[in-house]
């Protein structure tokens, strides 16, 4: 082969080819790298399976025992969800929300029902961890709500059965919890559907006035 007019051995083009193509590679992987420094491959956080009642409140009270300090200029308020399916983990739903182009597990806190995670359990999100902006309310109050809003997911479909007695219980509990630490009145505490025109969730069978009769009066 030859290039302006002067023969090339064909070896030189295949290592010149080499190393462009190899350059090229390494920088596409460096962007790549660089865009997926902040998502989890897994579903990182950790599991609570008892979080007791408000007056059994540790010490060291591990809904606040994080990687990072609390955010406690970030959270005034509170989102309740459902997930809209009877089961779920969460490392089926890091990796759903993965797939809709979120960063990852959209909500601060899962609460299972037995089918996935253990009933009651509560799954502490990476999100929380870190004290990073959730993925959890659609439409246009959706940009105040996943910076300002910590988000709760139950486990379940609520348009068609009831959440499970220890879901609501640890529900019940980890939103005094969060409002004790956060001084987040019950005016902020919110359901999906509250927020978000055209979301059923947490759905019909969701006990509203009974959640509500339990939340702590706090003043704004």
């Amino acid at each position: 082969m030859t290039e302006h007019g002067r023969d090339i051995p064909r070896a030189s083009i295949s290592r010149r080819t080499q190393v462009v193509l190899g350059s090229f590679f390494a920088a596409m992987t460096a962007v790549i790298v660089l865009l997926d420094l902040n998502t989890p491959t897994e579903a990182t956080g950790f599991p609570l399976t008892n979080l007791g009642n408000l007056q059994e409140r540790p010490a060291d009270d591990p809904v606040f025992m994080l990687e990072r300090e609390i955010d406690r200029d970030r959270w005034t308020g509170i989102v309740i969800h459902h997930l809209g399916e009877p089961f779920g983990t969460a490392e089926s739903i890091h990796r759903r929300h993965l797939g809709w182009g979120y960063q990852g597990l959209g909500y601060h806190f899962l609460l299972g029902n037995g089918n996935g995670l253990g009933d009651g359990e509560v799954h502490v999100g990476y999100r929380w961890n870190q004290q990073l902006p959730g993925a959890h309310v659609v439409g246009s109050a959706g940009a105040h709500h996943n910076e300002h809003s910590i988000g709760i997911c139950l486990v379940g479909n609520g348009q068609r059965r009831a959440f499970t007695d220890r879901q609501m219980k640890h529900l019940v509990r980890l939103v005094q919890r969060l409002q004790q630490e956060l001084d987040i009145p019950a005016s902020q505490i919110h359901l999906h559907s509250s927020v978000a025109s055209g979301q059923l969730s947490p759905g019909r069978h969701f006990p509203v006035a009974e959640f509500r009769e339990q939340l702590l009066d706090l003043a704004p």
